[in-house]
């Protein structure tokens, strides 16, 4: 099966190669090269029986994608999804490796998941699903091959199971296999919330370099999941007004404010915003396009569009989520001028792959920091990488997702064309 029809019909999968060459474009990257850069070098797809509590057998379609070794292990994240398809999964694990090459990191880009909605299993289901999703990985994965991470419809909780999973089948304990777990099993204090306090760290150095003070400002967060939750309550705790939230369920808008301790515990209780009825309920495609100081898409891809672009009302589109933003809108984002300053996804949501690092550090070495520690180092990695991508951006006329980009991607093809090509 080649390339073109694996991935075939997958618009996000499209949508990376299109920022991509665009970025090789200006790189100056030769046309020969482009497909070793860009092409992902493994793709795996498994399928994962599991009993199910009725006594019937279902099997789930799984997936992981690989997209290069070249710098160290490929790391990404595990995604239990209904929609997941392997051209979204191998769109991530590209964007990951932009990522790592961005902030310095000695990975290449992963994704991984199965096709289903982790709501609908019993807690035993989900633990028979993820255990034998890892099972068969096992072949293809390892502390100096492949790192699984946490992502959406995933927790500590599966990553826990992952790690147990694969260190049985090895017979000793190997917690370093997996980042994002409990700390009680070998996880690092500060991982649940990295990327979210990455968001509002980021935030805080956008609102510096237009002249915004934070304390006062207003936000719309868009998706309220992990990342989404834990950024809302940093902005919060910094002065912000959080006048918007949703999630897939729901969503809220009051220009007054919520109260985001009260909604953080109603989607505790509940697993989502549905049937809160403490704020006014508003259409979920509207409140991206309300009056706001920050605006973060923390969801899924592809939200801010061609067709809500030009009504985006924000002077911050900090980007929580990977791929929320269309090539599309990002011309028109562009042609609004500095009207919006965008801090771009392989930037903004990167602190929970630094914070990984960290974690699959500690495990190697088998010597745990505390949580201050872990802050300090994960705030110092984003100011470089801020910096850099500012830097670049006005030296060389790029916006801020070309110059991001620029550097991950130059970083991906110096080390390929340093190594050379086997045999």
């Amino acid at each position: 099966m080649t390339s073109s029809n694996i991935y075939s019909g997958s618009p996000v999968f499209g949508m990376a190669r299109q920022q991509f060459e665009q970025v090789a474009d200006h790189l100056g990257i030769r046309s020969d090269e482009r497909e070793r850069v860009f092409m992902p070098k493994r793709v795996l797809a498994v399928s994962c029986p599991i009993h199910r509590d009725d006594g019937t057998v279902a099997v789930f379609q799984g997936y992981r994608v690989q997209h290069h070794l070249t710098l160290g292990p490929t790391k990404g994240g595990t995604r239990f999804a209904a929609s997941l398809n392997v051209g979204e999964v191998a769109a991530l694990a590209v964007w990951m490796s932009w990522k790592c090459g961005l902030v310095g990191l000695p990975y290449g880009g992963a994704k991984g998941g199965i096709a289903v909605d982790p709501r609908l299993l019993s807690p035993r289901e989900l633990e028979a699903l993820s255990r034998r999703y890892m099972q068969e990985m096992i072949p293809f994965i390892g502390p100096h091959v492949d790192v699984m991470a946490p992502d959406i419809g995933t927790n500590e909780k599966v990553m826990a199971w992952f790690m147990d999973t694969y260190s049985m089948y090895l017979g000793r304990t190997v917690s370093e296999v997996v980042t994002g777990k409990p700390v009680s099993a070998g996880g690092t204090a500060g991982r649940r919330e990295a990327t979210g306090r990455g968001v509002s760290y980021l935030i805080g150095r956008a609102c510096e370099m237009i002249g915004l003070p934070i304390a006062g400002a207003t936000a719309i967060i868009q998706g309220f999941g992990n990342v989404g939750s834990v950024a809302a309550a940093s902005l919060a705790d910094r002065g912000v007004r959080i006048i918007g939230v949703s999630d897939d369920s729901a969503a809220f808008f009051d220009e007054r404010g919520l109260d985001i301790d009260d909604i953080v515990s109603h989607q505790a209780r509940h697993g989502r915003l549905s049937d809160y009825k403490n704020a006014t309920a508003i259409a979920p495609e509207q409140l991206l396009v309300q009056q706001c100081d920050i605006l973060v898409p923390a969801a899924v891809e592809r939200v801010v569009d061609s067709h809500n672009a030009s009504h985006l009302k924000c002077r911050i589109l900090a980007e929580g989520a990977n791929g929320p933003t269309t090539p599309e809108a990002d011309r028109i984002l562009m042609e609004r001028g500095d009207e919006i300053f965008v801090i771009p996804d392989i930037l903004c949501n990167s602190g929970g792959v630094i914070v990984s690092y960290f974690e699959w550090v500690q495990g190697i070495q088998q010597l745990l920091w505390d949580e201050a520690e872990v802050m300090d180092r994960l705030y110092r990695t984003l100011e470089r990488s801020f910096q850099a991508v500012l830097a670049k951006a006005k030296a060389e006329r790029l916006t801020h997702r070309d110059a991001a980009l620029a550097i991950g991607v130059a970083r991906v093809l110096e080390a390929k064309r340093t190594r050379g090509l086997f045999p």
